[in-house]
């Protein structure tokens, strides 16, 4: 038993990447704390947008979206697991170090909710844990970016349509959700946006490229010598 816990342990030492989590939550529970806006985020188009309540259901499915993303390909794909974690860790680290060097914020939360229902009664949850500071780029909308490249170039993407799909919409959705529920401004989704295509090239397509431009290995050819 001990030697199969071991092994389980052994076969599985890659998961030591998700220690990257605690520097992270120190780093932005600081940022929280004592961080103070300097640089509000907004645009003209969140006025169009009105307060929708409903958007708080994929808001809240992000963190399953992402855990579970995360926890398949560390059990089934080492190869996704690691490019998956090189987008994720490394885009987080750039928005907390924008945070601490541009401390932003939005003024976007309705004083009033224009509907009292168990919904609204979520996003009032939202609102005491999540304070409207550090919030450009929208993390929430560069992990969902990240998760769906993950999904839609592994094997489990390619071979199933319907989780390829899936994960597209649920994205979609996800982002939609940020300026619905007002936690976050158009610009923060834009600024994700921006941000995850250098990821994108670095993670994913400069491995490809490297692979494409690595010199074939040289082939020897034996010698037969025959004694005179």
């Amino acid at each position: 038993m001990i030697r199969n816990w071991k092994t389980t342990l052994y076969n599985y030492r890659h998961a030591a990447l998700l220690l990257y989590f605690v520097p992270y939550m120190l780093w932005f529970g600081w940022l929280q704390g004592n961080a103070r806006p300097e640089h509000w985020a907004g645009s003209w188009i969140d006025t169009l947008i009105p307060f929708q309540e409903i958007f708080v259901i994929p808001y809240l499915l992000w963190f399953f979206y992402v855990a579970a993303t995360v926890g398949y390909f560390l059990v089934c794909s080492k190869p996704d697991y690691f490019r998956l974690c090189a987008f994720l860790f490394g885009g987080m680290t750039v928005c907390l170090a924008i945070y601490t060097v541009f401390p932003n914020g939005q003024i976007l939360r309705p004083l009033v909710f224009p509907r009292d229902n168990l919904l609204t009664d979520a996003v009032r949850t939202i609102y005491l844990a999540d304070p409207p500071i550090n919030v450009c780029p929208s993390i929430h909308c560069f992990n969902s970016i990240g998760v769906n490249i993950a999904i839609r170039r592994s094997e489990l993407g390619r071979r199933h349509k319907a989780v390829r799909w899936g994960s597209e919409v649920l994205m979609v959705l996800i982002c939609m959700s940020t300026v619905f529920i007002k936690q976050h401004s158009i610009a923060d989704v834009f600024a994700a946006i921006l941000l995850a295509v250098p990821f994108y090239f670095v993670v994913y397509r400069g491995a490809e490229l490297a692979r494409a431009f690595r010199p074939a290995p040289i082939r020897t050819r034996k010698v037969k010598f025959e004694n005179p």
